[in-house]
């Protein structure tokens, strides 16, 4: 098998472009995918000062090194959740990522805030840990970038993610969802800053070539509590549909696109917006869901950040 490109033996076959590439070859058609996407859907303008939130993982760490080498000059939020061994690693990487790009990370530690790890924090409220992450993460990421000046938060969510995502929300016809997902979610006022995943076009398979090509030093083994998510199965269901018919799953997501597109401002689910009695963020009720952790958590602890680099 050898690259379309120069002839040279080919280190990845690309089955939904119906192509091979060699080394050299797949990092800059990845890479020029990702510039054109933020392109076409205008996820960074050249006034914008863009943050990236990196975990350790793969996806994260491969889109804050090929956003620094693509120009999109940004640092980083990480979330220490406080899962034992686990966050030490994931953390580790990221330093190590942020001495390679010379770039600052900013560090949440959850244990700081409410005395407990995620997995304490879950059993305490009797929420399923990933409910209790996703309120811990979704306020932090958007504080971050509010009290550091960021204009722009880049996630590393990929195909398989979104296509996984989108499966489970029609497959339950989740309406509330079903019109939240897209490649940029613009933010509103002084308290929501915009949202942009430059990967929602690239398979997770494609990322994690590049990240070893690149020779980028992530943890390899998955949060532990992700075990027997149901993404995990949809994510199953559709590579079993990609093996049979390659490019289903960028199929999928492009036409839920254009179909997001055509629909308009009809996404919008018409609740009104309240701020925060406590912080003044937005909310859709007198408490954002993060103080009232903090209450439920007896603290008064301010949002605190350390920083590296």
């Amino acid at each position: 098998m050898k690259c379309r490109v120069c002839g040279k033996p080919a280190n990845i076959n690309l089955r939904s472009y119906k192509t091979a590439l060699c080394e050299e070859d797949f990092i800059a058609f990845l890479e020029k995918r990702v510039s054109a996407t933020i392109g076409k859907y205008r996820l960074i303008d050249e006034a914008d000062r863009p943050i990236v939130a990196v975990s350790g993982g793969k996806d994260s760490l491969s889109l804050w090194y090929m956003m620094n080498k693509l120009g999109y000059v940004s640092d980083g939020i990480y979330i220490d959740l406080g899962i034992e061994g686990y966050s030490e690693r994931s953390l580790e990487k990221v330093r190590q990522m942020a001495d390679t790009l010379r770039r600052r990370v900013y560090v949440f530690h959850v244990r700081n805030a409410l005395q407990k790890g995620i997995d304490g924090v879950a059993r305490v409220i009797r929420r399923p840990t990933c409910s209790a992450c996703g309120t811990i993460k979704r306020y932090i990421m958007n504080r971050v970038c509010i009290d550091k000046g960021y204009t722009v938060l880049a996630t590393g969510h990929n195909l398989d993610d979104e296509a996984s995502a989108l499966f489970g929300n029609v497959l339950y016809w989740k309406r509330e969802y079903l019109w939240k997902k897209n490649v940029v979610l613009e933010g509103r006022g002084e308290h929501l800053v915009k949202k942009i995943k430059p990967f929602f076009l690239c398979s997770e398979r494609e990322i994690a070539a590049y990240a070893i090509m690149k020779g980028i030093d992530y943890i390899y083994e998955e949060c532990p509590y992700s075990e027997g998510a149901k993404t995990l199965v949809y994510k199953e269901m559709l590579n079993r549909i990609e093996e049979s018919s390659p490019g289903t799953k960028i199929m999928f997501v492009k036409g839920y696109l254009k179909m997001l597109k055509e629909k308009g401002d009809e996404k919008e689910d018409g609740r009104e917006s309240r701020y925060c009695l406590r912080c003044g963020y937005p909310t859709f009720s007198d408490k954002c869901s993060f103080c009232w952790l903090l209450d439920k958590f007896g603290t008064e602890y301010d949002v605190e950040f350390d920083q590296y680099n």
